[in-house]
């Protein structure tokens, strides 16, 4: 189990709930010490005068502010303790925003909030309201002497908080960036090509198909180094798109595209049919429910299971033979709020809801 980071209470309306905060990702970087090479000694960093080269004591260390021209202003550290916030004991809620609202580049650290056990169902019903309503909580709070502008929002069952950075710490990018082209620059063609293209490879988000491959050759090199070996080096990156071969490189990427996912799709298939769950069983299921026929369909399957409730009948699609995409097309026609963050089972609830309120 993770440190707890901060202990206090999270309010709402008039409502509070105790809460603790433990960080939501740790870092995986090879880690080095630094030495004198030849040898095994560790170099250490000294705090030293550049003027006397002599190392300061701590307790001697005073900050300043450059001003320009050599000149500083001298701020003690108590006189800083003085006007800092001390560590805030709540979160406290001024209002709830769409999460989708809030744009990336404001998200900086990630922490989860814990309940105490006797609270757990206070933390439940925030939980379950704000993934109903897709909105996050925007606060203030005090944490290691600063002000965190913070929003907490439902992610997988669990309430997260996110510090943001201020107005003032996010750059405007058409002020930042240069050579910037014009929506309307490329032709026609080609943004439809490209858009067929990102059709074409469009994915389901998965972060465990992902990996740090620098971190792994470096433990590589490391075992390598050990063992009195050598590694491969890095490929080169590839080199960039000629302009003029642009249309034939999208044109080309898409059919790699496809004939790539034509030949996913194929393994999928077979080891559905391996498992017995294959697309050939839903669709007789699909088939034999249009014909009026009892084989192979939900009313079949109730027949042979007596003893057991009847299912209730829905309004809308088969659900549950649905992929996540399709389940995702239906939510947002539905305009469901938050449904790029809800997984398959959530979706299906979600758009089963939505259908029976619509009837």
């Amino acid at each position: 189990m993770a440190r707890a980071v901060w202990s206090g209470s999270l309010t709402f309306g008039l409502v509070t709930l105790p809460v603790q905060l433990a960080t939501a990702t740790e870092s995986h970087t090879v880690r080095f010490h630094q030495l004198e090479r030849g040898t095994s000694d560790r170099v250490r960093n000294k705090r030293v005068n550049e003027r006397t080269g002599k190392e300061v004591p701590y307790d001697k260390i005073v900050k300043g502010y450059d001003t320009g021209g050599g000149e500083y202003v001298v701020v003690e550290p108590a006189e800083l303790d003085e006007i800092t916030p001390g560590r805030s004991q709540a979160i406290e809620i001024s209002g709830f925003v769409e999460l989708d609202a809030i744009e990336p580049a404001y998200f900086d650290s990630t922490y989860f909030l814990q309940p105490r056990k006797e609270q757990a169902n206070v933390y439940g019903l925030l939980r379950d309201a704000l993934a109903e309503t897709g909105r996050a909580g925007i606060a203030v709070m005090s944490m290691r002497q600063k002000d965190y502008l913070v929003a907490v929002h439902e992610q997988g069952g669990v309430l997260v908080m996110h510090t943001l950075h201020w107005a003032d710490e996010v750059r405007d990018p058409h002020e930042t960036l240069s050579n910037l082209p014009p929506r309307s620059e490329a032709p026609a063609r080609e943004r439809k090509m490209a858009s067929q293209l990102i059709e074409a490879m469009a994915m389901e988000w998965n972060p465990h198909d992902y990996r740090d491959r620098t971190q792994e050759r470096v433990r590589e090199l490391v075992e390598a180094k050990r063992a009195g070996e050598t590694v491969e080096k890095a490929e080169k990156p590839p080199e960039s798109t000629n302009v003029v071969d642009l249309m034939s490189m999208l044109e080309a990427s898409v059919d790699q595209a496809r004939s790539s996912r034509t030949g996913t799709g194929r393994k999928e298939k077979a080891a559905r049919s391996k498992a017995g769950t294959g697309a050939g069983a839903r669709a007789g299921t699909k088939s034999g429910a249009k014909s009026g026929t009892t084989s192979g369909t939900r009313g079949g399957t109730a027949k042979k299971t007596a003893g057991k409730k009847p299912a209730r009948k829905r309004s809308g699609p088969d659900l549950g033979g649905l992929t996540k995409d399709e389940l995702y097309q239906l939510a947002t026609e539905a305009d469901v709020p938050g449904r790029s963050r809800m997984n398959r089972a959530e979706l299906e609830r979600a758009v089963a809801r939505s259908a029976k309120s619509a009837a």
